[in-house]
């Protein structure tokens, strides 16, 4: 099926043949190639023809399809014997290059036999010497083929790397790499590093650089002690390759990187993302180098205990590890073994043995800002959570068992939970029996109490709906086993956890009111079934007075009223009394902390302290010692209202110390390192919160609190893209984005495409135009269906049009401008419009000169229509003001065009807007700046330099008074230029 429409003459197909090559390689691209061609040879323009033979053949070659691009070539040196005047100048540079293509190409086919890929050469070598063209790129293949064989790499070597390089040889980059590897196969790590540098380091690049030489680099960099060096090139280099079949065995090195650094589940997360490379690529040889490196992860995957786990591999079945590295296993020695016999020697299978046998480097190398083990990434299973050092073993005996569980539940201790998990697998399996034991009781009663357990994790998740219905549920069984204290204190969890469910529809203060009024209305009906319910034991009885106070506590939380303080103290206080009567410790505690919440929510900060300072000296002598974690926490949240954010760190990084006793999810250690992280940003140390955040939001993922954690995981590449993190942010969004929910679309969609934004903005930062302007096109379309967000839309179509601009397409900017405008009319935003606006008219100005200026005027006009609105609404800006912004790129824009004295005068009208900046005047850079480029007009381009010289002096004058020295520099330099052009 055609995949464009057929080129009906010439300058149609040349057309084509540009649109295509800005295409990705892939299918699409090559299958579009391919019907060039065939609509090329329909015209009597040989030209055309080898124009759509070389498009054909870039697409085979960088497409992974090896056997493919000889042939094309064939075709073209046949074109070439038969009509040499066809190809100028250009045309013949292109065909003499490609013969290093399809020796390269040749060398990846174990069916194509040695004596082939010799007379290759020797065809290169006459062709070449017939042509008057140097050698050097001959003795470059030459040394390849030696390489690939493993049989005089030495003696080809110094042929190749001794001679001068010519107009053919291949770029800087690539041999810069090839002289890399040699010295790499001689064991010689540093040489091998300096050989690298100028690829490593970005200043030599091309189509296949720097990525090919950061795969190669990265264990090279371990081995010499420069894992920082590697991880950061992991990072930029594993971008540059993933996902894309030409380079398979670039990213088989990754997926090796991350099982010898103690990240295999990272490895396993990029084998996913790199499945389809299972099945797109065409070439045996990067097959070969990508299965090994797939090997490598998997063996150390299984080896460590795992083989059990999904892994991604062909399509058409399920694969574990186990399996999926048998069948690689298989399919890569069998490759090995077709190079060798092809070859004659035993290359390949030798360094794949070497590969395979590698130990690991580091026993972990952070590598992510989401750094996650193989039991992070297991599929989720009713398994107890990982055990804390302070929790006792699980009895074997199930009466035993089942006994702890409950005593412990009744104290709140959080080695309950491991009881329950345990619990909740026995009575799961098919041959469960159930004790016959009366201590035990019946069936029905341990099913409630699990029930109620799973209540309980459902509401800590806020999954209020579900939460009730199963503590009615276990109500109901409770009632049947005849246990109405257990069964009341479930209506009462039941009673809670409704009142907590959102009204639906409701309006921000009518959902305010709605939940109040839910709380009170429940807070009686607990009170009544407490009254018609006589007999219960003391710790349920403490349990139902705690409900009745959390229910008070929640409602002053949500309304802030100071009504309702006196009645969550009267709550307390009466807990206290009961809890203390009959020596309950988990209870006082509670009691004392709801004291001293109350105190915090009501604003009494120093009251609040008073009573977390009182209730640490008792959990100190008396315990409970769980609930020092969090009683820290909330003494640590005080103290950053009260901004002692240095107090606050220290409470803090002391909870999270004790919390390391406990299971995560009972003493809520994920908050602890959000409000770490809090504070870690007053004190200036946003390294520390980044690392804070991205535990914090692991912690929710891992107790299913998705929502949570994904909202803090956004705030975490938010924070690193500001730190100038920009691969670190980079690799955690991608990580993010792959989650499954996320590909399946049950993640909040407004959530993803915040976590898209940042991540598109990451992209521009790193200076991929082309992934951040695709990205903000997406985006900018799906956001134009937010009627309810029209606001969010401007923003996103302003930043689009911003990006298409930068790439120079101005006809799709100004679409995207006029989305941006549209959205605008219905919930403005001022500054992004007009900063938008000002942006394309300078980038179009800048890159068209005067050609340019009608529609960068046009920009600026929409731009001046924005200031207009915004001061007639009373909008004040948050930098500097929208109309002197305007004149100011009035002038910088009429500069581009060489229209000079247009330029001055608004230059001049912006300084006039802005006026001369005072001592502590935040605008002196600003006015500087302005000064500047009036200076540069008119003492440069208008030849008057010294009105301009007279401008600039006052303004160095003026500004050295102030004491503005920060913004001399600029300005001395334009005045001396003029004083020595005069």
């Amino acid at each position: 099926m055609p995949t464009a429409p057929h080129p009906q003459n010439t300058d149609e197909l040349y057309q084509a043949l540009q649109e295509n090559d800005r295409r990705p390689y892939g299918r699409t691209r090559t299958v579009t190639a391919e019907e060039l061609v065939d609509a090329a040879e329909q015209f009597e323009e040989p030209v055309a023809l080898v124009q759509a033979l070389l498009e054909l053949q870039e697409a085979y070659t960088y497409g992974s399809e090896p056997r493919k691009s000889p042939v094309v070539f064939a075709r073209l040196l046949t074109l070439f014997d038969e009509q040499p005047d066809v190809f100028d100048d250009r045309l013949r540079h292109m065909l003499f290059w490609r013969f290093k293509w399809v020796g390269h190409a040749l060398r990846q086919l174990p069916e194509i036999p040695l004596a082939s890929l010799r007379q290759w050469l020797t065809e290169m070598r006459d062709r070449y010497e017939k042509a008057d063209l140097g050698l050097q790129p001959y003795y470059g293949q030459a040394y390849q083929l030696a390489a690939h064989v493993g049989e005089n790499t030495a003696l080809a070597y110094e042929l190749w790397a001794g001679r001068t390089r010519t107009r053919l040889s291949d770029c800087e980059a690539c041999e810069i790499c090839e002289r890399a590897l040699y010295h790499l196969t001689t064991g010689d790590d540093e040489r091998a590093l300096r050989a690298w540098e100028p690829v490593l380091a970005g200043k030599e690049s091309c189509q296949e650089e720097p990525a090919r030489s950061l795969s190669y680099a990265l264990l090279p960099l371990l081995r010499t002690g420069r894992a920082d060096r590697a991880r950061e090139l992991h990072l930029t280099g594993y971008r540059g390759c993933r996902r894309n079949p030409s380079m398979a065995q670039e990213v088989g090195r990754h997926l090796e990187f991350c099982a010898l650094t103690g990240n295999e589940a990272r490895g396993l997360e990029l084998l996913a993302e790199n499945r389809n490379l299972f099945d797109e690529v065409d070439s045996p040889l990067d097959q070969l180098g990508f299965l090994t490196g797939v090997e490598v992860l998997l063996q150390r995957v299984e080896g460590l205990g795992h083989g059990e786990l999904p892994a991604p591999g062909y399509a058409g079945r399920t694969w574990t590890v186990a399996g999926l590295r048998t069948e690689v296993r298989g399919r890569a020695d069998d490759l090995a073994a077709r190079f060798d016999a092809r070859n004659g020697t035993t290359a390949h299978t030798d360094r794949r043995r070497t590969r395979l046998e590698r130990a690991p480097l580091l026993d972990a190398l952070e590598l992510t800002l989401r750094t996650r083990s193989l039991d992070d990434v297991a599929p989720a299973v009713p398994v107890a959570a990982p055990a804390p050092r302070t929790a006792a073993a699980v009895p074997e005996d199930l009466p035993e068992l089942i006994a702890r569980a409950r005593t412990l539940e009744e104290q709140g201790h959080p080695d309950a939970r491991a009881c329950w998990a345990r619990l909740r697998t026995l009575v799961a399996a098919r041959d469960y029996t159930h004790p016959d034991d009366p201590a035990v009781g019946p069936l029905g009663r341990l099913r409630a109490d699990l029930l109620a357990e799973e209540a309980g994790r459902a509401g800590g998740k806020d999954e209020y709906a579900d939460a009730a219905a199963l503590h009615e549920e276990a109500a109901a069984l409770y009632d049947d086993a005849g246990r109405p204290g257990d069964a009341v204190l479930a209506r009462a969890c039941a009673l809670l956890a409704t009142a907590e469910i959102p009204a639906e529809g409701a309006e921000a203060t009518d959902g305010t009111e709605a939940k109040a009024a839910a709380l009170t209305a429940a807070h009686a009906a607990m009170v009544r079934l407490h009254e018609e319910t006589p007999g219960l034991v003391p710790h349920q009885e403490a349990r139902l007075l705690r409900l009745r106070a959390t229910a008070l506590g929640l409602r002053l939380q949500t309304t802030g009223n100071e009504e309702h303080v006196a009645p969550v103290f009267a709550e307390a206080d009466l807990l206290h009394r009961f809890a203390t009567r009959h020596d309950l410790a988990g209870q006082i505690s509670g009691a004392l902390l709801l004291r001293a919440s109350a105190h915090a929510i009501s604003g009494d900060l120093p009251a609040a302290v008073t009573e977390i300072d009182a209730l640490l000296d008792r959990l100190k002598a008396h315990g409970p010692a769980w609930h020092l974690p969090r009683t820290l926490g909330m003494r640590g949240r005080i103290q950053l209202a009260l901004r002692d954010p240095q107090a606050a760190h220290a409470n803090l990084t002391e909870g999270l110390r004790l919390a390391a006793d406990w299971p995560a999810d009972a003493v809520d250690t994920g908050r602890l390192h959000g409000d770490l992280a809090e504070a870690c940003m007053h004190l200036g140390r946003p390294d520390e919160a980044l690392r804070h955040l991205t535990r914090s939001a692991e912690l929710d993922l891992r107790d299913g609190s998705r929502t949570d954690a994904f909202c803090t995981y956004s705030n975490a590449a938010q924070l690193s893209l500001d730190l100038g993190r920009v691969e670190d942010c980079i690799a955690l969004l991608d990580s993010l984005l792959a989650e499954p929910d996320v590909t399946a679309g049950e993640l909040d969609d407004r959530l993803v495409a915040q976590l898209r934004l940042t991540r598109a903005r990451a992209l521009h930062a790193g200076e991929d135009l082309k992934a951040a302007t695709a990205e903000f096109v997406a985006l900018a379309a799906e956001s134009a269906d937010w009627d309810d967000d029209p606001g969010s839309h401007a923003m996103i179509a302003a930043e689009t049009a911003a990006l298409l601009g930068e790439s120079g397409e101005f006809g799709r900017a100004r679409e995207a401008a006029d989305q941006a405008l549209a959205a605008h009319a219905r919930d403005p935003r001022y500054e992004q419009l007009s900063s938008c606006l000002r942006e394309l008219a300078r980038l179009q100005a800048q890159q068209q000169g005067p050609d340019g200026l009608p529609d960068a005027l046009a920009f600026l006009a929409d731009a001046g229509r924005i200031a207009d609105e915004a001061r007639a609404a009373g909008y004040e800006s948050h930098g500097r003001s929208l109309d002197t912004a305007l004149a100011y790129e009035h002038g910088r824009v009429n500069a581009y065009a060489g229209e000079y004295e247009t330029a001055l005068a608004a230059l001049e009208k912006a300084l006039a807007l802005l006026g001369e900046p005072g001592p502590e005047d935040g605008r002196a850079g600003e006015w500087a700046e302005c000064v500047r480029l009036a200076g540069a007009v008119e003492g440069i381009y208008l030849e008057r330099p010294a009105p301009a010289l007279t401008r600039l002096d006052a303004a160095l004058s003026h500004l050295t008074d102030l004491g503005h020295t920060e913004d001399l520099e600029a300005l001395t330099s334009l005045a001396a230029r003029l004083r020595e052009e005069e």
